[in-house]
């Protein structure tokens, strides 16, 4: 379905031109329409489906036609992570650009003074992660008495990061009436409970089960020793066709770790992680997407909501135990419809976990042959 076809204002389908976009995804054509009416949405879809343009792009017409009675904060996207809140930022800023709406991201991880100050000037909409955002409702700088519109993205996310209890008195500050948009990328029961006590008479919408993995993602793994996995990486890396890589660690210590060993090697590496200050993060994430680092070490922080275009390259250095986590951390590439690669290393004590994540697949991953590393 074209943008065209979904009664968006002029504005609206100008930004919508101008970002390249011209035929709607599966989730956008799905919710839409319904977010356009002020239906309550339950959406089911993982990330790089057009999410985010899913909601912000109604949540936008809907702020612009209806006239304003007050000043206030309209809108509120919650969000789990300090990366995904900037992205969505951006994604608003640039959908609403011809629109005279202001937007704005409340984060941790770096001084609350420049968004206490872009507080005061006034916000339509207000991208959020829940600890920052509770600090600054709590010292009085956030009122969502005047809400329309409530956003809770990566739902799932959000209840295994122990967020469901801020999220809740987060809601408890908003007015009874308003507009609640939950997106996850799983609907497990705990979430589908939740949802069912947060939204109304809810349209529900579901796309790109999170067991898919796209078919022009080359997936493989090899069956190594622990001990062997620093030196599998560091031979890989001498293929110099491998201009860019994210490579997945389960600890902080692990990725600042795989960083130095990288380095002693002459691979230029970087880690990115929750230790990091919020800055240190923006930072390498950019040198990245310039292409000035060519190894970026993640913890799964980064498997959702790192928007970066051609991304040729994860390689799964520690297996994730939870097998959902797989789905989305190789779904940093292969992204709208390009190949992408995605290795993974998988020990002894990671068979158990390699098993689920193929059960929840539903094939099985091809096995590249054994590495006997020094």
């Amino acid at each position: 379905m074209q943008f065209k076809e979904l009664k968006l204002i002029p504005p609206l389908v100008r930004a919508i031109s101008q970002v390249g976009y011209t035929t709607a995804t599966e989730i956008q054509y799905k919710a839409i329409p319904s977010i356009l009416k002020g239906r309550d949405v339950l959406g089911c879809a993982q990330t790089g489906t057009g999410k985010t343009a899913a909601f912000a792009i109604p949540i936008l017409q809907n702020l612009q036609s209806k006239k304003q009675q007050h000043s206030g904060i309209r809108a509120l996207v919650l969000t789990p992570t300090r990366e995904l809140a900037l992205q969505i930022e951006s994604s608003f800023k640039s959908y609403g650009k011809h629109l005279p709406l202001r937007y704005l991201s409340v984060l941790g991880g770096v001084s609350a003074n420049p968004q206490i100050r872009g507080l005061k000037k006034g916000v339509d909409v207000l991208i959020a992660t829940p600890g920052r955002l509770l600090d600054l409702i709590q010292q009085g700088y956030i009122d969502l008495s005047k809400l329309e519109i409530l956003v809770l993205d990566e739902a799932d996310r959000m209840l295994d990061m122990g967020f469901i209890k801020d999220v809740r008195k987060i809601i408890s500050y908003a007015p009874s009436k308003h507009q609640t948009l939950l997106f996850s990328a799983t609907m497990p029961k705990s979430i589908r409970k939740f949802a069912n006590s947060i939204l109304k008479n809810p349209i529900e919408v579901s796309v790109a089960s999170v067991s898919s993995t796209t078919k022009t993602i080359d997936q493989s793994v090899y069956f190594i020793e622990k001990k062997n996995k620093t030196g599998l990486l560091i031979e890989l890396f001498k293929d110099k066709s491998i201009a860019q890589s994210l490579v997945f660690t389960r600890t902080k210590y692990g990725a600042d770790k795989l960083v130095k060993k990288l380095a002693k090697k002459g691979i230029f590496a970087a880690a990115i992680h929750g230790n990091k200050s919020q800055n240190a993060r923006q930072r390498t994430l950019g040198d990245f997407k310039k292409h000035k680092i060519r190894v970026l070490v993640a913890t799964d922080i980064a498997s959702r909501g790192l928007d970066i275009e051609e991304l040729p390259h994860v390689v799964n250095y520690e297996i994730p135990n939870i097998a959902e986590t797989y789905v989305h951390r190789i779904g940093r590439t292969g992204r709208a419809g390009k190949k992408g690669t995605a290795i993974s290393f998988c020990d002894q004590d990671e068979r158990k976990h390699f098993k689920d994540i193929q059960k929840l697949i539903g094939f099985n991953i091809p096995i590249k042959h054994a590495h006997r590393a020094n």
